[in-house]
């Protein structure tokens, strides 16, 4: 009779009023496959769509150098001097915050929340938004100072800009593609996200080559032709994943509408994703100071050094796409409280990226022609490159191997370690260019030392993951 009285009056005593209900959170963890799946199928099974995504995303950007190429010597310089920033927005937005974005999606998941990674996406999306109009805003206004100062000049330095004024004026979609694609992948949904990218690359091949070369009834529209094919396309997959998320399809939900911004889920993205960002900005710093090293020895060198880290805009996809496939395997292990089984899963992923970077590496040092002969057949270009591929290339493992456990890192919300490493990178080329160059050294040097730093990146990484805790078993 007490307890009745202390009721709403509409309220009936049953059995089932009476016994608390068990939480489902626990038991939504234990029957998700990410957390018991066996991690080498898994890693591949899910690296393999992202593979195939990262490395049509790089095939773009080899054809939009082999058209530049059509344009002579000074368009290669010219497209040596944006290349930089162009790499910088692809590595913030799909790797850096796009990996806190992701590690932010699977530890809600992890943890038997899936409103939490729902919410999470919106607050992705206008994180996305905010940072792709400032970098447009920044680009558009300093990026001929910024390319002047990395020794830009004459013709070469017009292209760099033709080229510049267009591609960063898509910079809002860019960051709208990787963060969509960052949410859906952070599910563990690989197909959809790389589906669309592939779609993607393959428009901004044809769209770039119509108005760039001159194709059919189009215009010839040369560098600033070429960079629109970059932009069109990705706003055309921009649109199609926010249709997506937005369905009701998707593993995570888009409510935009209903969807309040709270500073503690941002926070959730940033505090991993904002640190992270200082990872692509090192990377950048180290090739603008590489830059602008090689370009004290002129156009061609410049030119072939050009040729030479536009592989690597194929070769890091190739570790990105191993990578980001550990960041669900890692985060939702980490939500769940199973950090040995997120450790396994990052150093798996980072053996296999070794081994497919490493691989490749060796093969262009011993022939740099299947590579360097598909842009250029200016015998001192071809040279430069050559003379690259010769140091650089060896040491490609190691750089993968740090890439990955940088990405897994993301995954587990523990970012600083593999900065930190970064900055070991960074400091190393710019002191030791600085000496190289009042010692005036040859070019080969500044080549020598592109690979040292490479090496010092994956050892320090591999060194500070393990020296990092994950957390406590649960």
């Amino acid at each position: 009779m007490q307890l009745q009285a202390s009721l709403p009056q509409d309220t009936t005593v049953t059995a089932a009023t009476l016994t608390p209900t068990p939480p489902a959170q626990p038991a939504a963890r234990l029957h998700d496959p990410l957390l018991s799946a066996p991690l080498l199928p898994t890693l591949l099974r899910f690296a393999l769509p992202n593979m195939l995504a990262m490395v049509a995303t790089a095939l773009a950007a080899i054809a939009e150098t082999a058209y530049v190429g059509s344009f002579g010597v000074a368009s290669l310089a010219g497209m040596a001097l944006v290349f930089p920033m162009v790499m910088l927005q692809a590595m913030m937005s799909a790797g850096a915050m796009g990996g806190g974005v992701s590690s932010a999606v699977s530890r809600a998941f992890g943890a038997g929340d899936p409103a939490r990674a729902s919410a999470l996406a919106v607050h992705a999306m206008w994180i996305g938004v905010a940072i792709g109009s400032v970098y447009m805003v920044v680009m558009l206004v300093f990026g001929r100072a910024l390319f002047a100062a990395l020794g830009g000049q004459g013709e070469a330095l017009e292209q760099a800009v033709a080229y510049a004024n267009v591609a960063f004026l898509g910079s809002i979609f860019i960051w709208l593609v990787n963060t969509f694609s960052s949410v859906i992948r952070g599910s563990g949904n690989m197909k959809v996200p790389s589906a669309t990218l592939l779609i993607v690359a393959v428009a901004q091949v044809l769209i770039g080559g119509a108005l760039g070369l001159g194709w059919g009834p189009f215009p010839r529209l040369g560098m600033g032709g070429v960079a629109a094919g970059q932009v069109v396309a990705n706003l055309l997959g921009a649109a199609y994943l926010l249709a997506y998320l937005a369905s009701g399809r998707a593993k995570v939900q888009l409510r935009v509408r209903s969807t309040p911004l709270q500073w503690p889920l941002a926070r959730d993205i940033l505090k991993v994703g904002a640190v992270a960002c200082l990872s692509p900005l090192q990377t950048v710093l180290t090739i603008l100071i590489l830059t602008r090293l090689v370009s004290h020895f002129g156009t061609n060198a410049l030119a072939g050094y050009g040729i030479g880290t536009r592989l690597e805009f194929l070769l890091v996809p190739i570790a990105f796409a191993v990578g980001v496939a550990s960041v669900p395997l890692v985060g939702m292990a980490i939500g769940a409280g199973k950090v040995a089984r997120a450790r396994r899963a990052a150093w798996t992923a980072s053996a296999l990226a070794a081994g497919l970077l490493g691989a490749l590496g060796l093969v262009l040092a011993a022939a740099p022609g299947v590579w360097t002969h598909h842009f250029t057949n200016d015998p001192a270009v071809l040279a430069s490159a050559a003379l690259y591929f010769l140091w650089a290339g060896p040491c490609y493992g190691l750089f993968g191997l740090g890439l990955s456990l940088y990405f897994s890192s993301l995954g587990a919300g523990r970012a600083f370690g593999p900065v930190m490493a970064g900055t070991v990178r960074l400091v190393l080329v710019a002191a030791g260019g600085a000496t190289l160059a009042w010692l005036q050294t040859p070019p080969w040097t500044i080549f020598a030392l592109t690979a040292l730093g490479m090496a010092a990146y994956g050892l320090s990484t591999v060194l500070v993951v393990r020296m990092t805790s994950w957390g406590v078993e649960r």
